[in-house]
């Protein structure tokens, strides 16, 4: 992806998923909206499997708006293909989450996109930025990126 900083811990989680009849235009060509709704399925993925569903955030009374989000395409999908998704967490000392995104034909290993997001913690009931990383994220980063 972009500027990529060694010192930076990072965890990356990758799934398998078959393209669907539903994403495709009439050509058989894939929507481009539709890759944002793969990087939200890579980060659901990511999130069971580092125990970081957006339901552990909505029961600390969080939320995790995205504020931004990048997708660069570098080759088309098609109905049938089927697409590896990694999704890498960065760490970062700000209360934020952010995430960078692959997506290869699983068949050829071709790059098909790259992206990145970022997402801020908010109070659910009023939704007020939180400019510190609550303590439950705290306690994540503890257990997941220490013998990174």
């Amino acid at each position: 992806m972009k500027n990529r900083k060694p010192d930076v811990k990072r965890i990356s989680h990758t799934f398998e998923a078959e393209v669907k009849f539903s994403e495709a235009d009439p050509l058989g060509i894939v929507w481009h909206g539709h890759f944002i709704r793969y990087f939200e399925d890579g980060r659901e993925a990511f999130g069971e499997a580092y125990g970081l569903k957006y339901l552990d955030f909505y029961r600390k009374d969080i939320v995790v708006p995205i504020i931004k989000i990048d997708c660069n395409y570098k080759r088309i999908l098609r109905y049938e293909h089927r697409i590896r998704l990694e999704t890498t967490y960065i760490d970062t000392p700000a209360a934020k989450l952010l995430f960078e995104y692959a997506i290869y034909d699983a068949k050829t290993n071709e790059k098909v996109a790259e992206g990145s997001s970022m997402q801020v913690f908010m109070h659910r009931e009023n939704l007020e930025l939180m400019l510190t990383l609550p303590q439950f994220m705290v306690d994540w980063k503890k257990k997941w990126l220490k013998d990174l």
